[in-house]
């Protein structure tokens, strides 16, 4: 077998394990909201909304983060960035075991009682450009 079989080989058997099942529930966040609301924004009233697509690990942290919904306020979006990568969860689950699978991840902006919250995350396909 030639190298160029052997790596085809490997990216089909890559691509192969991304099609399992889906996990049968979801991640649960554990750690506080580690989303900072951006002090210009909070001052000129402004609320917003940005989805995030992120790759939580069998062990609960997350892996990859990107913007999958931009809010239309680039602070937003960095924010949501930035607060994402301080996340913890208990893993998402297949049967009894713990598995990483990426999940679509709003993060809502808004004035008043809790500024920055998560919502629950949902379960997402992963992206066609690249893997974690």
């Amino acid at each position: 077998m030639s190298l160029r079989h052997a790596a085809l080989g490997a990216l089909l058997a890559a691509a192969a394990c991304d099609r399992q099942e889906p996990p049968q529930t979801p991640p649960r966040q554990l750690s506080e909201s580690p989303f900072q609301y951006p002090e210009e924004l909070w001052d000129a009233g402004v609320e917003g909304q940005t989805t995030l697509r992120i790759y939580v690990t069998s062990q609960g942290t997350v892996d990859s983060a990107r913007v999958e919904t931009g809010s239309g306020y680039p602070a937003f979006d960095s924010a949501a960035l930035a607060g994402s990568r301080r996340l913890r969860f208990e893993p998402a689950r297949r049967g009894e075991e713990a598995v990483a699978a990426w999940f679509l991840l709003p993060v809502q902006f808004q004035l008043g009682g809790d500024a920055a919250q998560p919502q629950a995350p949902a379960e997402a396909p992963p992206p066609t450009d690249s893997a974690p």
